[in-house]
């Protein structure tokens, strides 16, 4: 349906345009799940004014990442899905390949508001099937160094800056761990389960890969592999251990002030915004690896994972034109920058994503955008059995 639809009268000799807001639909609300409390207002809002042109009701819940996948699942298997709901690179492929999501291809084909080609590569092949699109992209993501300038100060180092290499890393860890050791503080953590947004980065700046571009190897077993696994064992060596790790988690040893620096994507950048002790923390690109040893980053010594959600239906949704026009809403270009303007998220569209860096006064998050362009990305590490795999490797 396109988002611009009018149809044309004749009356008493005048040109009447019936708006799209006179879209009749055959339901008055639509029910959409989501797993992220961070972004909640803000989608709400955007949705809120889908609903005053198209009449119908949006009621987003939010659900804990893991009772998500089982309550879709259970919808899937005979239940009730959700009308409107996110995707993930880790399932997508399993509820494309057996018809459970709504094909939005007649749909996109006659939506002026959605050009794919606009849209990250890898976001949008990620929710395509057998040629059939599944998704639309709601968003993509980098990764950055967090770092809180307290505890740098405290034991007198030097903050991050954005020509680190791993190596600068690992002195730093070393030092703020050993000067802090009174105090229980690290200098870094990191778990093994922070894979996009953790040690996946290291091994393609070293140069291998975890899963190769067809999807159907990995060369983490290369020399570069094995440089890059030994390089990071280096760096747990001075980090918070992993039992204290696994009791805590990274995000809450760092706003304890127990550990000075983590990795993390710009998904969370509001759950640290927001944090009473904000204003100790800051932002600075992933470190890279030296491996042309000339001092200076070239081209593949630094990558960021991106990884992207996609909007999707199911495929027994009541109205699936009412499902594909709140989509297309919350995709297209408008909905796309408001989302980035408001901090949501950063943006599925291409070219959206410096609003979302001055999203958050008071904080520099540009390193998330700069990581795309003064480095590398690669898209998150997935096949059709992603979640076997990469438990094996945590």
């Amino acid at each position: 349906m396109k988002a611009s639809i009018m149809a044309c009268v004749l009356a008493a000799g005048m040109v009447m345009a019936i708006p799209a807001t006179a879209q009749a639909y055959d339901v008055s609300e639509l029910q959409v799940n989501i797993w992220d409390n961070n972004q909640l207002a803000g989608i709400q809002q955007i949705a809120d004014e889908w609903s005053e042109e198209s009449g119908v009701k949006v009621t987003i819940n939010v659900v804990d990442w893991d009772n998500y996948w089982t309550l879709l699942e259970a919808g899937a298997s005979g239940g009730q899905m959700p009308d409107v709901f996110w995707m993930h690179s880790n399932t997508a492929q399993m509820y494309m390949e057996n018809d459970l999501l709504l094909n939005l291809d007649d749909y996109i084909a006659e939506d002026d508001a959605i050009d794919l080609s606009n849209y990250y590569e890898g976001v949008v092949n990620l929710y395509k099937s057998n040629g059939v699109q599944y998704a639309l992209p709601k968003d993509h993501d980098t990764i950055a160094l967090l770092y809180n300038k307290a505890l740098f100060d405290k034991y007198g180092v030097d903050y991050p800056t954005d020509d680190w290499t791993w190596d600068d890393l690992l002195a730093a860890a070393t030092a703020i761990t050993e000067a802090g050791a009174a105090d229980g503080v690290y200098g870094y953590a990191i778990n093994t389960s922070n894979n996009q947004d953790g040690w996946y980065n290291i091994i393609y700046d070293y140069g291998a890969q975890v899963i190769t571009d067809d999807h159907k190897g990995t060369t983490i077993g290369s020399e570069e592999g094995k440089a890059a696994m030994e390089k990071m064992r280096q760096i747990l060596e001075v980090s918070a251990p992993q039992t204290t790790v696994a009791e805590t988690g990274t995000d809450s040893l760092f706003q304890s002030g127990l550990t000075a620096m983590i990795t993390q994507g710009s998904w969370m950048i509001n759950n640290f915004y927001k944090s009473e002790n904000s204003a100790d923390y800051a932002w600075a690109m992933l470190p890279y690896a030296d491996v042309n040893e000339n001092g200076s980053c070239d081209e593949g010594e630094r990558y960021s994972a991106y990884n992207g959600l996609g909007w999707a239906a199911s495929y027994q949704v009541a109205d699936p034109a009412a499902a594909y026009s709140l989509i297309s809403y919350l995709c297209a270009e408008k909905g796309q920058l408001e989302q980035a303007e408001l901090g949501v998220t950063m943006g599925g569209m291409l070219g959206v994503s410096d609003a979302f860096a001055n999203a958050f006064p008071g904080m520099d998050v540009s390193a998330f955008v700069r990581a795309e362009e003064e480095g590398d990305l690669f898209f998150r590490p997935y096949t059709r059995n992603t979640t076997v795999w990469e438990d094996a490797l945590q």
